[in-house]
């Protein structure tokens, strides 16, 4: 069963079309088709790269990359893409120069930029992370921009500015429309504020969506959150079910261990 977990972009490489002249073909017209034909074959073989990444097999992505890169060292994709394995082998200082070579050579590429900012926050530079999401979410054509401003927003969290996390995660399940992750993260935020009856009716949305797709089922962060909000409305019967899950599913998780702290608190 599906549960919820961080958010991460995937390569989309575009689709290139090139078109092919009959009849007698210049020398111009030549060099337009060899150069339709190299960018072809990046980016052929930047999506071998990625799809073999995704599958864990980092030795067949990196014989493919290389290509793209023997064929364009400044290819923006090819060298994010290079960030991502040697982030997955470990060589953060690769990585990190990796990135900011493919921004360097195409400061609009938006999806590299979110590589970057992930790449960082896993690194806890949560500062620098937070200045590549906003530039990202700056960019209104982007496809998965509801991600970005949910990453946004767990940036602001780490950095202690829970009301800017807060807008992030509205403004994510606003565009989402009202996907499970930013709207657990916006009910669990509103509820640290204290405000409950908004937190009540964005965890109410959640448990919709989870209702209606059985391949869902709850993760301690969705039961303590539901569980701060039945005991805000002293809904008792509503609490006790979901501690009962919390306990029976999750007894040793972090979440469970603050609910104890809670309900001895009030003991």
């Amino acid at each position: 069963m599906a549960r919820f977990s961080g958010v991460m972009g995937r390569l989309v490489v575009g689709a290139v079309f090139v078109a092919l002249l009959a009849g007698c073909v210049t020398t111009t017209d030549s060099r337009f088709a060899r150069e339709a034909d190299r960018d072809k074959a990046i980016r052929s073989y930047i999506e071998l790269a990625t799809a073999y990444l995704g599958q864990g097999n980092v030795e067949r992505a990196r014989v493919h990359l290389d290509r793209a890169l023997e064929l364009d060292n400044d290819s923006a994709e090819a060298n994010a893409v290079l960030g991502l394995i040697q982030q997955s082998q470990g060589d953060m200082g690769l990585a990190d120069a990796s990135f900011q070579r493919a921004l360097k050579s195409k400061p609009d590429y938006t999806r590299g930029r979110v590589f970057y900012g992930a790449f960082l926050f896993g690194q806890d530079r949560f500062t620098d992370a937070k200045v590549q999401f906003q530039r990202a979410s700056q960019d209104s054509g982007y496809p998965e921009r509801a991600s970005v401003y949910f990453n946004l927003g767990m940036t602001e969290e780490r950095l202690g500015n829970i009301e800017a996390a807060e807008s992030a995660y509205l403004r994510s399940v606003d565009l989402s429309r009202g996907e499970v992750q930013s709207l657990l993260a916006l009910s669990r935020v509103l509820v640290e504020q204290d405000e409950f009856e908004e937190a009540a009716r964005y965890y109410s949305r959640l448990t919709s969506v989870m209702q209606r797709n059985p391949n869902m089922r709850h993760s301690p962060e969705s039961l303590l959150t539901g569980i701060r909000i039945a005991r805000h409305y002293n809904d008792r019967d509503r609490e006790s079910s979901l501690a009962l899950l919390l306990r029976n599913e999750y007894p040793e998780s972090e979440e469970y261990k603050r609910y104890k702290v809670l309900i001895s608190d009030v003991q």
